[in-house]
């Protein structure tokens, strides 16, 4: 067979055995392309992981292309085109419903505003600082909590993990954050005293000792700073002691303003301050527990 019959026997789509030699370049090609291309793309990755992907990534849309062709050679859409295009985007938009939703939220944060890379959030039950946002995820330093079992780390530090989120947790969940317009939570700290120990002088310890730790004045500029942009109320930011009498002690509470990113530090400074001073005065801090003292009588020695 000559060279001009074996050109004309490929490009003949009417015959089978012309669809055939056509299926069949049409696959050597793309395998070829897929080689090419996926070497070429790997030499300008980085690292192993970015040439893996990249030469993945490359085989996954040629062999696309390829199918596509070959479901052109041999009319597998003829005269049912609309039908097919039809289904095609259907399953397209349910397969990919996760990212459309995703790149939606993209755009519901960068319009509302609701976080910007820096902030200290809480999304999709994580919390931590962003440091990345692109359309599909954002990426957040994760910081630990008391109240998660699953965080390796129970105060408020790094764990150390990097965390994905999906974008679409913007509208289907809330988000918390810590630092946009008012970089300050308030804290609190409760001390349980005896009632027959002096809670007055207790009270007056505590409340000495959060007034040194207390940012009150920065809250207040904040809070100026943030009644610009929203119609918020006047919020108190003095430290106060609040006293709540129990079965079993007087609790007191001591609510305070910090900077969000050193609370714990704050929080660990102030405890230790306020147990030294209550342990010179001779105040205990009081528990649910009770002491039982036993008395043996004189003269039993068993």
């Amino acid at each position: 067979m000559e060279l001009q019959d074996v050109w004309d026997l490929i490009v003949d789509n009417r015959s089978p055995g012309g669809r055939l030699a056509t299926s069949a370049v049409v696959v050597a090609v793309g395998a070829l392309v897929a080689a090419v291309a996926g070497r070429a793309l790997a030499r300008r990755a980085d690292d192993v992981y970015s040439r893996y992907y990249a030469r993945k990534v490359t085989r996954y849309v040629v062999a696309l292309v390829v199918l596509l062709v070959l479901a052109v050679v041999w009319r597998a859409f003829a005269g049912r085109v609309g039908v097919v295009l039809g289904l095609a985007t259907a399953g397209l938009a349910f397969a990919m419903q996760e990212v459309i939703g995703a790149v939606a939220g993209w755009f519901n944060v960068l319009s509302g505003r609701i976080f910007r890379v820096g902030d200290r959030i809480e999304m999709g039950g994580v919390r931590g600082d962003v440091i990345d946002i692109t359309p599909l995820r954002t990426k957040v330093m994760e910081i630990g909590s008391a109240d998660q079992s699953s965080t390796p780390v129970k105060g408020r530090q790094y764990t150390g993990r990097i965390v994905a989120i999906s974008n679409k947790a913007t509208f289907t969940e809330p988000v918390y954050n810590y630092s946009a317009a008012f970089e300050f939570i308030w804290e609190e700290l409760t001390v349980p005293v005896a009632h027959g120990d002096d809670w007055e002088q207790a009270e007056r310890i505590l409340e000495e000792e959060v007034r040194r730790v207390s940012a009150s004045r920065g809250a207040q500029d904040a809070i100026r700073t943030m009644a610009r942009r929203y119609p918020v109320p006047r919020a108190e930011v003095e430290p106060r002691v609040f006293l709540r009498a129990t079965d079993d002690y007087l609790e007191l509470s001591a609510r305070f303003v910090v900077p969000v990113r050193s609370a714990r530090s704050v929080k660990d400074d102030l405890t230790r301050r306020v147990m030294a001073r209550l342990g010179d005065a001779g105040i205990a801090v009081a528990s649910t527990t009770q002491d039982v003292t036993v008395h043996r009588p004189h003269g039993d020695d068993d």
